[in-house]
């Protein structure tokens, strides 16, 4: 009578034998992966800020899919190679930094892409694919709050502080100081300011009595309502 180690045993060595993977499989899943990935190719060309766009990205989208299907296949193919490849990419590092949190997206899309197309299950990466794309491009036309306004103004002295804060509220709505910076050269004030008559608000601080610079820039940043 086989005890459950036996049977452990007997399986765990089975799959050192490997399973065999047809040719036709394998041409299939590489080929339904890489017209997923010229899908994802086309996608981030299209949806992605045309200022921030990176071609050497988009092509490391394309190939990571293709190139993860190739992994599952190997590993499915054999139980050596599948541990292997656990161990070599256990000590992967990447050091690359993300800077937009939809090109996180898009990555994890091009990998999960590879990895359903590598288990032969081409209906859930269609599928799923296609529903990332129309989520993508409806959720896009959604209203986004105003973007708020950066203003630096640099002062002489910190007793030009008062004067400034009043005559922004006299222009904008609720301006709030993000940071104040006295060095021996003066005053550096920031504040967050929401639109709509930044030519009079830049050319009535200026005209202060101790305001030396003045400056308006866009906030990209995280909004507050």
């Amino acid at each position: 009578m086989n005890t459950f180690g036996d049977v452990f045993k007997k399986s765990f060595l089975e799959g050192f034998s490997g399973s065999d993977i047809t040719t036709a499989t394998i041409l299939v899943t590489l080929g339904v992966t890489a017209v997923l990935a010229l899908y994802i190719f086309g996608v981030y060309f299209a949806s992605a800020r045309k200022g921030f766009y990176s071609k050497s990205f988009n092509v490391s989208l394309a190939l990571i899919a293709v190139i993860t299907a190739g992994i599952l296949l190997a590993m499915q193919s054999n139980l050596v190679i599948s541990l292997g490849m656990v161990g070599a990419l256990s000590i992967v590092r990447f050091r690359t930094a993300i800077k937009d949190p939809m090109d996180l997206m898009f990555l994890f899309w091009s990998i999960s892409v590879g990895i359903i197309c590598g288990a032969q299950m081409y209906k859930i990466a269609i599928l799923m694919s296609l529903l990332i794309t129309v989520g993508l491009f409806l959720l896009q036309l959604t209203p986004v709050a105003s973007a708020g306004l950066i203003l630096v103004v640099n002062a002489s002295s910190a007793d030009t502080e008062d004067e400034i804060i009043k005559f922004t509220k006299s222009l904008v709505k609720a301006p709030k100081v993000r940071s104040r910076n006295l060095s021996p050269r003066g005053l550096e004030m920031i504040l967050e300011i929401k639109g709509g008559k930044e030519k009079e608000l830049l050319s009535g601080l200026s005209k202060l009595e101790g305001v030396e610079n003045v400056a308006i820039m866009q906030h990209d940043g995280e909004i507050s309502v």
